[in-house]
């Protein structure tokens, strides 16, 4: 069939449809050649028409197809040298996805033919391969952008105000009974009322969704009968996942995840992507041609400077995306820039951002990516997350991200999990952690909001887990137990695993709630996983990144009703007073027109802590006074309310310890709003000078009322 065909523009990247016809570009610099191959079906395993490229406008090929139309099925291949000791992996025998499609129909069909070399040579990957891999590769899509957005908004929740929920598509809905099974584990699931109930029920203004970007499933997990279950090992960044579809592969994904968006944009939900821009699926000089390799490899990746045939990893994956080069970074910007203004997306959370800001071998915060970031008008506006590290020398970066960017605090994390464990010389750190780790924030004019705290995240112990197992229990990995942390950084109440002991299940609650409430009364963003809020088990597995199956997914039926209303509690309590979401640092000093500073630390004598009880080993328990006079919040009316002052009592040690309340000037009449030893206060009333005894291991809230105070913030 003859085609018609036309120069076209170089601009935008990718496939456009304009309604009349179909302009496909591609940017291959080192290239020689480009042909376009048209596929009539995602089960078509030779091309219908082959079309070469003879336009080329600066580095980008570019052609212009009339009547052709969304849902057309289609991929490169592209001509160059052969020299990978030079960088350059070009073989026209392997069909490669576009790098910008906005769709691809279907997962890879591992077969020897995807790799551009012989598998099995001698010279391994200096050999060349003849075989054709066009029927074991999905094939791109040209999508219709159209999509009736109604009088869709981005809630745009300040950070203050935020709560972080971490989930998996498929692990939140799979096993949800009020979800149809037709579509469990997909975008619609997500946006079902019976997932965005949850989600309000619970009080959360964000999910964090782990990688929907279209991914590769490792071929050495396939062959042992698992599959990459996180997603980390992307290889479509403009592409929904097609694995998350429950409405089609030709642009259906598309459709439904901006209909997922629609959804928890009415509810006042953000939507948060995690996304990995660090690396590719392509792994090593050993891996698969894809796309970016094929394309051109030296245009995309890191190479090593005197031996071009290998990557530089700084992901642990075999590669990493070269973000010094112009035409990566443009990549990188054009796809967010794509999940803002047509997918609609509130934020991202960059996986090994670390790896981002490397110029060389050192992480420099000034590189190339992040002043385009600062000063693109788009990206800028949305919530930017950064993990603050990768394997890399120099990699752990926590404090150290430019101002605009919040990151997962991993100190934050450590630290309170040694804090309850009953670690030594803890409390010094805790009071930094709590207040929003001023430590590593405070200096670069940064705000509390820059943390986010989290316990726990998809990669370790769920929050039941780090208090049942003293051992990680990978085996279902093939492994034989030896992935994951090697540490379990929390204290096990007890008999490792299941158990019928009532003590020890007990204890596990109450460490539990321990950590719930020490997250949620944090200064800072908190983040919780989805599941932790009803005790979420995974076996003791602490690195499922392969379960896609009962060990990962949410057992709805099985849920901690209990526990879920004490976080449903506690998260609402947190969104009520803005004491425990503050904007600005704690002074330590008076609040402007009261006598009292706004926090201060006490002793269990009822004085507060010098300098040198910071520094007792043996401490491990303390108390705050948070003051509310200074700060307020909006009444139904608009009217400003001021808060109510508090006084948290964390004592981490085994035994019981005597409080005595701190003298009348802080307040003169306290009640007992939480006491995590048990699931309901007693909300008794105590007053200024009063002996209260806390339980071990047990966080006890005591609230005062600041009536008739004018706010002063």
């Amino acid at each position: 069939m003859k085609i018609i065909t036309y120069p076209g523009k170089p601009y935008p990247l990718g496939a456009t449809w304009d309604g009349e016809g179909v302009n496909f570009t591609l940017y291959a610099d080192n290239a020689t050649g480009v042909e376009l191959c048209l596929f009539d079906s995602p089960e078509a395993t030779a091309e219908s028409n082959r079309i070469k490229l003879y336009e080329r406008s600066h580095q980008v090929w570019h052609i212009y197809l009339p009547g052709v139309k969304p849902g057309q099925l289609y991929g490169y291949r592209v001509h160059g040298p052969y020299e990978p000791q030079n960088g350059h992996r070009f073989n026209p025998n392997k069909l490669l996805l576009d790098p910008y499609a906005k769709a691809i129909a279907g997962v890879i069909d591992w077969h020897d033919s995807l790799f551009a070399y012989e598998v099995g040579h001698p010279d391994e990957d200096l050999s060349y391969s003849e075989t054709d891999s066009a029927p074991y590769i999905p094939k791109s899509v040209v999508v219709d952008n159209n999509f009736d957005w109604e009088d869709d908004q981005l809630p745009r929740t300040p950070y203050h105000q935020s709560v972080i929920y971490e989930a998996h598509v498929r692990g939140l809905t799979m096993q949800h009974p009020e979800i149809p099974e037709n579509i469990r584990g997909s975008y619609a699931a997500i946006g079902h009322p019976a997932i965005i109930k949850h989600l309000q029920d619970l009080g959360v203004t964000a999910i964090e969704l782990m990688p929907i970007h279209q991914f590769v499933n490792d071929r050495y997990l396939v062959e042992k009968g698992l599959r990459n279950y996180w997603g980390y090992n992307s290889i479509g960044f403009f592409a929904p996942d097609v694995r998350y579809s429950s409405t089609g592969v030709t642009g259906g994904q598309v459709s439904e995840f901006k209909a997922m968006v629609k959804e928890l944009h009415k509810a006042g939900i953000e939507v948060i992507l995690d996304v990995v821009y660090n690396h590719t699926g392509e792994g090593n000089q050993m891996g698969p041609t894809l796309s970016f390799k094929g394309v051109d490899n030296a245009s995309y990746y890191r190479l090593v400077d005197d031996d071009k045939r290998f990557y530089m990893d700084y992901t642990g994956t075999g590669n990493t995306l070269n973000a010094m080069l112009p035409n990566v970074l443009r990549y990188i910007m054009d796809s967010l820039r794509y999940w803002i203004t047509e997918m609609h997306v509130d934020g991202f959370r960059f996986d090994l951002a670390s790896t981002l800001a490397r110029e060389l071998h050192e992480v420099n915060r000034l590189s190339a990516f992040f002043d385009i970031i600062h000063q693109d008008p788009v990206i800028s506006q949305v919530k930017l997350i950064a993990e603050p590290w990768d394997i890399g020398e120099g990699g752990y970066q926590v404090g150290k991200f430019p101002p605009g960017w919040a990151e997962w605090n991993g100190k934050y994390r450590d630290c309170i999990r040694d804090y309850w464990r009953g670690a030594d010389s803890m409390l010094g750190e805790f009071a930094q952690r709590f207040t929003g780790s001023p430590d590593l924030y405070q200096d670069d004019y940064r705000r509390p909001t820059a943390s986010i705290n989290f316990i726990t995240a998809h990669d370790g112990f769920t929050m039941h887990d780090l208090v049942s197992y003293n051992e990680k229990h990978n085996e279902a990995n093939g492994e034989d137990n030896n992935d994951g942390e090697s540490h379990n950084r929390s204290w096990n109440c007890g008999a490792e695993g299941e158990t019928d002991d009532k003590a020890v299940l007990e204890l596990r609650a109450q460490q539990k709630r321990n950590f719930l409430s020490t997250l949620f009364l944090s200064q800072g963003v908190p983040m919780l996983v989805a599941g932790d809020e009803m005790g979420r088990t995974q076996g003791g597995n602490n690195n499922a990144y392969c379960q896609d199956n009962e060990i990962s997914w949410l057992d709805w039926e099985n849920a901690d009703t209990d526990l879920l209303k004490f976080t449903q509690k506690l998260i609402h309590f947190r969104k009520e007073h803005p004491n425990f979401r503050r904007r600005r640092w704690f002074q330590g000093q008076p609040v402007k027109g009261q006598e009292l500073e706004d926090v201060a630390w006490f002793l269990p004598e009822g004085t507060e802590m010098s300098e040198e009880n910071w520094s007792h080993d043996f401490a491990k328990s303390l108390a705050v006074f948070l003051n509310g006079k200074g700060i307020h919040s909006l009444g139904p009316k608009g009217e400003r309310i001021v808060d109510d002052s508090y006084y948290l009592i964390f004592n981490a040690f085994h035994d019981s310890i005597d409080y005595k309340l701190p003298s009348e000037k802080f307040g003169h009449t306290w009640k007992v709003i939480m006491d995590t030893s048990a699931y309901e206060a007693d909300g008794n009333t105590h007053h200024a000078g009063d002996t209260i005894t806390v339980q071990g291991r047990t966080v006890v809230l005591l609230q005062h009322h600041n009536k008739h105070e004018k706010p002063t913030d």
